[in-house]
């Protein structure tokens, strides 16, 4: 099998990223990797997809971290490779992280993608689901028993009201990643909430959203494939990320901390609620953000955090997500590929 990774820049990736794992792993079940940014690809003259791509010559490694130092050291090599010859793309690039500094690579990914389904190559997530959820907005097409109460606007005797309404409320860019420029706000901050929402709303809309008291203790990453939680031996591959000191943020490069996480019946209840429209939109694989019984984000471009999952659970998730991907290169070679790609994305 021939995995392509499709990111944002090889040069910024680490070596403990979820795509790194998933890379190294596909070397050590025998498959042939190729890693690339979305400023790597070309659509040539002769209608093929290609781009300039950094694979490995080691069949096997020990870690991802002795992987990830091939890949990018010396021990790597490049290639130009043509992307409608492989059998699965991963998009795996952020679009948000590319949002303020290279706006030309934010919907790259999902263009060339679909470049590259007209050739059988599987593509996932799915580029035609990934389009529809550029931003937080994407959340809002779930059901709203599982979202919190939210008011998307850039006017700010709007949010003004429904911070008097709901008391204490939450302030964040509708475009973004990692909790940059995310406020609580309480009562007693509204004197300051115009500058709160300059600060949000200079790169575009600002999300208002009500405050969930289970916040205090983190939220809860559950990954879904093939729109179902990702269960292995019993052991759901999840995390919880907890809040420290005053930051009610729980992103881990915004301080919070890793914990292992207990699945609860909400959270599966949620899970199964969204699976619907997961499968729909042809997302393959998912990471849920879970704040009690409440769904406060959906990652469907670059999910991280399996090696997380992998540090409290002692499994190894990363090798079933390979080995899905291989089954369904299997299925299409089975039917002579005549599925189509949103079809084959939760196969």
């Amino acid at each position: 099998m021939k995995i392509g990774f499709l990111v944002n820049d090889v040069e910024t990736e680490k070596v403990g990223f979820t795509t790194v794992r998933l890379a190294c792993e596909a070397v050590n079940q025998g498959h042939e990797i190729f890693y690339f940014g979305v400023g790597d690809l070309a659509y040539d003259s002769d209608e093929y997809v290609r781009a300039r791509a950094r694979t490995v010559a080691a069949k096997s490694y020990g870690s991802h971290t002795s992987f990830f130092k091939d890949l990018q050291g010396g021990k790597g090599k490049n290639v130009r490779i043509t992307v409608d010859d492989l059998d699965v793309l991963l998009l795996r690039n952020v679009p948000s992280d590319d949002f303020l500094a290279r706006p030309w690579a934010a919907t790259v990914a999902t263009e060339f993608g679909r470049l590259a389904m007209r050739r059988g190559v599987i593509v996932l997530n799915d580029p035609n689901g990934l389009a529809k959820a550029g931003s937080k907005m994407y959340l809002q097409l779930f059901p709203e028993e599982v979202r919190p109460r939210t008011l998307i606007t850039r006017d700010n005797s709007e949010i003004r009201a429904f911070a008097k309404e709901e008391g204490t409320i939450v302030l964040k860019p509708l475009q973004g990643s990692g909790g940059a420029s995310v406020f609580l706000v309480r009562p007693e901050d509204i004197p300051n909430l115009n500058q709160m929402i300059d600060a949000v709303s200079r790169d575009g809309f600002v999300i208002a959203q009500e405050y969930l008291p289970a916040a205090a203790e983190g939220d809860t990453r559950l990954f879904m494939m093939n729109g179902r939680p990702l269960l292995v031996k019993g052991k759901y591959a999840a995390f919880r990320r907890v809040r420290t000191g005053g930051d009610m943020r729980s992103n881990i490069h915004a301080g919070g901390k890793l914990a292992a996480a207990t699945v609860t019946h909400e959270a599966l209840r949620i899970a199964e609620i969204v699976r619907p429209k997961l499968v729909q939109d042809g997302m393959f694989f998912v990471g849920l953000d879970v704040v009690g019984d409440k769904l406060m984000e959906i990652n469907v471009f670059s999910p991280g955090g399996l090696g997380s999952a992998q540090k409290f659970t002692k499994i190894n998730f990363c090798r079933f997500v390979i080995e899905a991907l291989q089954r369904k290169v299997d299925y299409m070679e089975f039917y002579g590929r005549n599925f189509g790609n949103m079809e084959m994305s939760n196969l």
